[in-house]
């Protein structure tokens, strides 16, 4: 059975990339990725709840090879198609559910995430198991919101956080045993109208080395 966010996800996946903001984010996460870990061409890479490959098909020409892994096989589709598409030789995809016991085979140089977290129930738990994954003086970088108040999505479902507090997350990094942890400020998303008022969410960029 089908947890509501695989659901959700799955229903959205043919038209996730028609929101410009959207694609917006996702090249400011992928440029904040590129800028401060400096991903090379001897690295393998994962990215966890890839979605429809927005942020993956960004980081693919800097690294050896990606593992798109995502628990939603609508979006895992969308993001197969584009590879088959542009003939990219370096990208796989996984459907894999960590929290549903799911495992990835294999050992990483860089572990990435953007806008996921705040739909795991236990990070602490998440963060432990992309350490283990990775090689020693690999590199994990989560991009996520800052601490708000729950307006950033119209529809809360299947959110467990409203964002995070920097120092908190940063903890949990330090806590599964993190070395060099440290954040940015990867962009911030401007919501609502003149109207009715605008909002900046700021999204962060942790990352934290093995």
């Amino acid at each position: 059975m089908k947890d509501q966010n695989e659901s959700v996800f799955d229903e959205r996946a043919a038209y996730w990339d028609e929101e410009p903001r959207r694609v917006k984010l996702a090249n400011d996460v992928a440029n904040a990725i590129i800028r401060e870990i400096n991903p090379t061409n001897d690295m393998d890479a994962l990215e966890y709840g890839c979605g429809s490959g927005l942020v993956t098909l960004r980081i693919q020409p800097f690294v050896k090879s990606i593992t798109g892994v995502d628990s939603s096989k609508g979006m895992l589709d969308v993001l197969k198609a584009k590879v088959e598409k542009s003939g990219i030789k370096n990208i796989q995809t996984r459907f894999v559910d960590f929290e549903q016991g799911g495992k990835v085979e294999g050992s990483f140089n860089l572990i990435f995430s953007s806008m996921t977290l705040h739909h795991i129930k236990e990070p602490a738990q998440l963060l432990k198991q992309f350490y283990d994954l990775l090689l020693p003086g690999g590199y994990l970088g989560i991009a996520d919101l800052d601490k708000e108040d729950g307006t950033y999505h119209s529809n809360n479902t299947g959110v467990h956080h409203f964002g995070f507090d920097r120092a908190y997350l940063k903890g949990l990094f330090k806590q599964v045993g993190f070395k060099e942890v440290r954040d940015v400020t990867a962009t911030t998303v401007v919501k609502g109208t003149e109207e009715k008022g605008k909002r900046d969410f700021p999204i962060f960029l942790i990352i934290g080395k093995k």
